[in-house]
């Protein structure tokens, strides 16, 4: 049979390199992965124990494509306590993950052949998102002296459908400030272009909080997902935020195309949002990790980098020790036993200079990997 088009999309590196992790695993050895954007956690305990519960309680069936009511209502007093923005539960859809939120978003604001910018670097998905669905993904590149965020300038007369960000960013941590936020909303407004903030890693910051659209504008969509805050990436819930008169919209397309989030993910999410010094323990964790791979990181020699202001990654330029990211990942893997991911899934232009470290894992697995890259470094 035939294959579209709109089906060839790019494949995914890091899952290349994740695959060659495992086979070096399975060959018996020890690998640091600093390749996945996972955390080392699981979900909170209490959101097991209430899904076990409601297991015993009865079959858990199709929600309604909205979502549970509870849940939507506690995703709201969420952004209270969180940003004091006051909002109405009926603007807040549950989806299977954040995924299913971009094709929502990109289904009900799109037509074939719109043009969408997105930060370069930036998570790869979007792209391949994009181009599935029959439109354009426009590539911004960022530099460092904006630390590799989009400004207005970059898609200036452009003549965009939309704008993408992401705040912090992966692959680079990086955050908008609330100044940076709105001059992007105004920007894109002012050309009646849409606005989608990604803002999956809030809750995992350190210096300052992160700036959600919402404090800035209700004729926005912001998308999140219970995957790493709330340590739930295998549990494929997540939520978006949309104007009211967008609500009917995005719910008619997620009826037809999902029918709902899972519920048992649901009840498990509703219950992870009050597990909150177990969440509070895991940011200690990052927050050492971050400490020591910043540090460990410019002693091994990979120093030209923004310090992330969130999420879990540093993005590096390595364009001093090479201009084949790909091959320098494999080289590492295979001398010290640490997976990184290549920088071309996430910037094709310039990702063949770059590499993303990931510390979502384990503190003592973060010392260790460090440790194995500084002996790679001297070794070179």
């Amino acid at each position: 049979m035939r294959i579209s088009t709109r089906s060839q999309v790019d494949p995914f590196i890091v899952m290349d390199v994740m695959q060659a992790a495992a086979a070096a695993e399975a060959q018996g050895r020890h690998i640091i992965h600093m390749e996945v954007g996972q955390p080392g956690t699981g979900a909170p305990r209490g959101a097991v124990r209430a899904l076990s519960d409601a297991m015993n309680d009865g079959a858990l069936g199709y929600t309604v494509a909205l979502g549970l009511p509870a849940l939507r209502a506690r995703i709201a007093q969420m952004y209270g306590a969180w940003y004091d923005v006051d909002l109405d539960p009926n603007r807040v859809v549950i989806t299977s993950g954040s995924s299913a939120g971009f094709i929502l978003a990109f289904t009900a604001l799109f037509d074939t052949g719109d043009r969408v910018g997105i930060g370069a670097p930036g998570y790869p998905s979007y792209r391949q998102i994009l181009k599935a669905l029959g439109l354009t993904p426009v590539d911004l590149p960022t530099s460092l002296d904006n630390r590799l965020q989009p400004v207005p300038t970059d898609f200036a007369d452009m003549d965009l459908g939309g704008l993408l960000v992401a705040s912090p960013g992966n692959p680079t941590g990086t955050m908008l400030d609330h100044s940076a936020m709105t001059a992007l909303i105004d920007a894109t407004q002012a050309q009646g272009a849409s606005f989608i903030s990604d803002e999956i890693y809030h809750g995992i910051e350190y210096e300052k909080k992160a700036v959600t659209a919402l404090e800035v504008s209700d004729d926005v969509y912001v998308i999140n997902s219970f995957s790493k805050y709330f340590s739930m990436t295998g549990w494929r819930v997540g939520w978006m935020v949309v104007p009211e008169d967008h609500v009917r919209v995005v719910e008619r397309i997620a009826q037809n195309m999902f029918i709902c989030a899972p519920h048992a993910s649901q009840v498990a999410a509703l219950t992870a949002m009050d597990c909150e010094e177990e969440l509070k323990a895991n940011m200690e964790v990052y927050r050492a990790n971050r400490a020591l791979m910043i540090d460990g990181l410019r002693e091994a020699g990979f120093t030209s980098f923004a310090p992330p202001d969130g999420a879990f990654y540093v993005y590096a330029d390595v364009s001093d020790i090479t201009d084949d990211s790909r091959k320098l990942a494999h080289d590492i893997l295979e001398n010290v036993g640490v997976a990184v991911t290549p920088g071309l899934d996430f910037d094709p232009d310039r990702g063949h200079k770059t590499l993303r470290f990931s510390y979502a894992r384990s503190t003592g697995d973060i010392a260790q990997g460090i440790d194995r890259l500084k002996a790679y470094m001297a070794s070179r």
